[in-house]
């Protein structure tokens, strides 16, 4: 939920300030995108160059630099941020913030921030409950600032009450939960099936293909990334699931994927199929391997259980259903094909004529085409972007 998100994370002047280096070092982990501004004051609590090394941004915090005349920005930094995190927030911090006092780098940017703004309050008890800062907190939260309720245990001062700043995995939990709200598919029911099946010949050789999934879990991924709870049917891989909203289903011939997929698609809004399973298998697999010197020189196939097809004919109209066509010639043609054959609302389409597509590749090219035969050609990317534009057109045909 956090990949690629813009946080601004601001230090105050307050002991807990040591926990922003943990926080920090999460979000970075999470994928984030992060940057920090201090207070003159707190740094006498933490180094900037702690919170620089792990944000892996300069840290900044004064107005300016005078050694070289470059000018920080607090406008910039407000318009770059998807939120702002006052992390430990004084109760100094608070009551400026709550009055409109812009005496320093982090309150001018709090102020022209257009982004989400939380504040998580670290302060002895007496502090926290004084009347003064429980205004404050309400004024702020009248302004629309998320407070991040401190926790209660030992204070620096030895006393013990309410006012320790909230842990760092709190403090992301907090996060994920409310870019969760607004996430396109919040709430949604996603089924994604990837890489190949395999189909026995016997209990050495089986009928398979080059697939590596990758396309499918950046899909799932992505899935997950914006908020929807993914089912994830998925052939023999080396891959990994990236989110805790994925739920895996590993399976290796056409007639568990399809089982799965049946079962997943009754609860699904969304069915995404990029696996590439196999159209045929042996009629008969041989409970021994076959050795050469007595071996056949056929093997019989018989079609496998077309899962896009058997989904395409279950589809409610509260669903929808996107495909994948592989093609090497007559590519719109056949792909335009398969969208009505198999009731589909979208279908990805890949050409093995193009240079740094198709399987086990990092990148992919597609074209996408709905229904309605619009088509939307885009260019060679990385297979995480396309997974992103394959999102954005399901939403974008949904709108219609």
């Amino acid at each position: 939920m956090l990949k690629n998100k813009n946080i601004l994370i601001g230090v105050t002047a307050s002991i807990a300030a040591y926990k922003s280096a943990f926080l920090v070092r999460l979000l970075v982990k999470a994928g984030a995108n992060v940057k920090v501004i201090m207070t003159k004051a707190s740094t006498e609590f933490i180094t900037p160059l702690t919170l620089s090394t792990l944000s892996k941004n300069p840290v900044l915090i004064e107005f300016s630099n005078t050694k070289n005349g470059e000018w920080n920005s607090h406008v910039d930094l407000g318009l770059w941020a998807d939120v702002f995190v006052i992390a430990p927030a004084t109760a100094n911090t608070i009551a400026k913030m709550a009055n409109g006092i812009c005496d320093n780098l982090l309150l001018a940017t709090y102020l022209s921030a257009r982004c989400p703004v939380f504040l998580a309050p670290a302060m002895d008890l007496d502090m926290y409950k004084h009347k003064s800062t429980i205004e404050n907190l309400k004024r702020l939260r009248s302004y629309g600032n998320k407070n991040i309720d401190p926790g209660t245990g030992e204070l620096a001062s030895g006393l013990h009450g309410e006012g320790r700043m909230a842990e760092p995995e709190e403090i992301i939990l907090f996060l994920e939960k409310e870019f969760s709200k607004t996430a396109p598919y919040n709430g949604k029911k996603v089924l994604v099936t990837a890489g190949p099946t395999y189909e026995s010949i016997d209990p050495v050789r089986y009928i398979g293909n080059h697939s590596s999934g990758k396309m499918g879990f950046a899909i799932a991924d992505e899935l997950a990334s914006q908020g929807a709870e993914v089912t994830l049917v998925c052939g023999p891989n080396n891959l990994k699931t990236n989110n805790n909203k994925i739920v895996r289903i590993d399976i290796t011939t056409a007639d568990e994927l399809f089982s799965a997929s049946i079962k997943a698609f009754k609860n699904a809004d969304l069915a995404i199929l990029s696996a590439a399973v196999a159209d045929f298998k042996p009629a008969k697999s041989a409970s021994q391997k076959i050795k050469k010197s007595s071996g056949t020189k056929a093997i019989d196939l018989i079609p496998t259980k077309d899962t896009l097809a058997e989904l395409g004919r279950l589809k409610t109209k509260k669903q929808l259903l996107v495909g994948f066509a592989l093609e090497t010639e007559n590519e719109i043609g056949n792909a335009k094909e398969k969208i009505k054959k198999k009731n589909l609302d979208l279908i990805i389409l890949n050409s093995l004529n193009d240079k740094g597509a198709g399987f086990k590749a990092d990148t992919n090219k597609i074209t996408i085409i709905d229904r309605n035969n619009k088509i939307t050609k885009f260019e060679l990317k990385s297979k995480e972007e396309v997974a992103k534009d394959i999102l954005k057109s399901v939403l974008n045909f949904k709108s219609k």
